[in-house]
């Protein structure tokens, strides 16, 4: 009786669906569409979260001084060669910063904005061996002659070669050492495999120390079980800070927002701010032409050699050629073909966000 009653109800449930559909394609569709939606702009959204006021402010404040406790613990356990990974919910760049800056004043400290959409690795590794190279030549131990031979240039050498020297083998040189910042290790411009690979390498090599952030949720997946406990060899740190992802979050599009093109320049700006002022100076030239020269494909490599070169902002080739890279690697230069065959640099903005740009950059 009981199963007779089952299948009385799933029938009638059955009816009832399929005369809810047949109803409900008997009805008119909507002519509405996802871009008749009037969206805020993008640049009064983040004006308005930027205008939110903070609240326990008391009580977040307290929570970072209990953090700065760590600090000397965090020193003790990198000069053991553990690597620091902090996570939970805010941003954690101010916390790191202010930890690099005031508990790590012996050592050299490399910061890595894992947040921008593009990182070149490569270039990464060349600025801590750079720096590295540095450190050592100033201790009074590496007179004797064993720090390794540094006469080849850091960008011309293998990556086997950049961990050779990362990795060193003196004893004498054991608490020699480059700190690592890496803000969000799981970014974007960091989340492929080849990359983590390559900052796992790096962590590994006696002569580094990372101290990095995660906040994707899946962030563990990114490491198996080598990399975590053998060449990270992380330190788990909960340190939520309820900090707004201010900086982090400026690099990524709003949902439901129009992009601004003074959003687009004040990106940009927060990029060029990081790079040194001959390669502003040199990128503030292909913004001059491409907005005197509107109907053009972009700027010959050699017209901007020529004209840096006699505003004496690049010595050579291999000067500005560094400084077009950084432009690539931060997608704030593309490369297309003229008509002429030759390759011709511009800037993916419009002639607004150039000129607001400009005028940011002077």
């Amino acid at each position: 009786m009981e199963i007779d009653d089952l299948d009385d109800e799933e029938l009638a449930f059955q009816r009832n669906y399929f005369l809810a559909k047949e109803l409900g394609g008997s009805k008119k569709k909507s002519s509405g569409k996802l871009a008749d939606i009037d969206v805020v702009d993008e640049q009064e959204l983040r004006a308005a979260a930027a205008n939110i006021e903070p609240t326990h402010e008391k009580e977040i404040a307290a929570l970072i001084s209990s953090y700065k406790s760590l600090y000397s613990k965090w020193v003790f356990e990198l000069r053991c060669g553990f690597g620091l990974l902090m996570y939970g919910f805010g941003s954690k760049k101010a916390l790191i910063e202010d930890f690099a800056s005031t508990a790590l004043t012996d050592y050299s400290v490399i910061v890595v904005n894992g947040y921008l959409q593009s990182v070149n690795i490569k270039q990464v590794i060349v600025a801590i061996a750079e720096v590295l190279s540095d450190q050592l030549k100033s201790r009074p131990k590496s007179a004797s002659g064993s720090t390794p031979n540094v006469h080849q240039p850091f960008t011309s050498r293998s990556m086997d070669d950049l961990f050779t020297f990362l990795n060193g083998s003196n004893e004498e040189d054991k608490d020699c050492f480059v700190c690592v910042v890496i803000h969000n290790i799981d970014g974007p411009g960091l989340r492929d495999s080849e990359t983590q690979e390559y900052l796992a390498r790096v962590a590994a090599c006696s002569h580094v120390r990372i101290i990095a952030s995660v906040d994707h949720v899946n962030s563990p997946l990114l490491w198996d079980k080598k990399m975590v406990h053998t060449q990270f060899n992380w330190l788990w740190y909960h340190v939520p800070t309820f900090a707004p992802y201010k900086i982090e979050g400026m690099f990524f599009p709003l949902i439901l927002a129009h992009g601004g093109t003074a959003q687009s320049a004040k990106t940009a700006t927060i990029v060029l701010q990081s790079l040194t002022p001959n390669a502003q100076s040199v990128f503030k030239v292909l913004i001059e032409h491409q907005l005197s020269h509107p109907d053009e494909e972009g700027m010959p490599i050699n017209k901007l050699y020529a004209i840096c070169r006699e505003r004496f902002l690049v010595s050579s080739q291999v000067t500005l050629n560094s400084h077009l890279t950084e432009f690539k690697d931060h997608e704030l230069v593309k490369i297309r073909r003229h008509s002429d065959g030759q390759d011709c640099l511009y800037i993916p903005l419009p002639s607004e966000a150039l000129e607001k740009l400009s005028m940011e950059l002077s």
